[in-house]
């Protein structure tokens, strides 16, 4: 091998080398994104789960009380719902096959029909308000997202003084007191 190539190989091989005298980055010093996104796809694959992310624990309770409420009357409403609907069906159709229903003895056919309808439309809107509690805690989760690096102060105070405002010039040494007034001075820290 000749003098010149070997040489340049060489140099090559050493310009190719990564040679970066930097700081070894630490775990301090990077500082973890608090993401709005991931609070928002987690909150709406499970509801809470937002509200974990973003270490606002006393929510979670909150938001699984809602969801049992409402499926609660969702539940009693069905229920209720369909045990009208099968009294109507038997009475409109006026069967005389045995049945264990109550409401048969004690109501006509068009207040069946009315009971029925209430019912009905009680359970669909229990529904309704069960999707809306869940878009409300999808977006609780995202603004709490959004708000979570935002930095409050501790020291907010506002105080009160009170000023003697003088109608001279600055800088003009006053003569008398009939050039000034009596004030208040307010001074909001954050």
């Amino acid at each position: 091998m000749k003098w010149p190539v070997f040489l340049s190989i060489f140099v090559l091989f050493f310009l190719s080398l990564n040679l970066n005298a930097q700081e070894v980055v630490s775990k301090e010093m990077i500082k973890k994104i608090h993401s709005p996104h991931k609070a928002t796809i987690y909150s709406a694959i499970l509801p809470g789960l937002g509200q974990a992310y973003n270490r606002k624990y006393w929510k979670i309770p909150v938001v699984y009380a809602g969801i049992g409420t409402i499926y609660y009357f969702a539940s009693s409403n069905g229920k209720m719902y369909r045990k009208a609907r099968e009294a109507y069906n038997y009475v409109a159709s006026e069967s005389d096959y045995p049945i264990d229903n109550d409401f048969v003895d004690k109501y006509t056919a068009q207040d069946l029909q009315t009971i029925r309808d209430y019912y009905r439309r009680n359970m669909e809107l229990s529904w309704v308000v069960m999707g809306l509690w869940y878009v409300v805690n999808i977006i609780d989760a995202t603004v709490d997202a959004h708000f979570f690096d935002y930095n409050i102060s501790e020291d907010l105070s506002l105080r009160v003084e009170p000023v003697i405002i003088h109608d001279q010039p600055l800088g003009e040494i006053p003569t008398s007191y009939a050039g000034m007034q009596a004030g208040l001075s307010l001074k909001i820290k954050f």
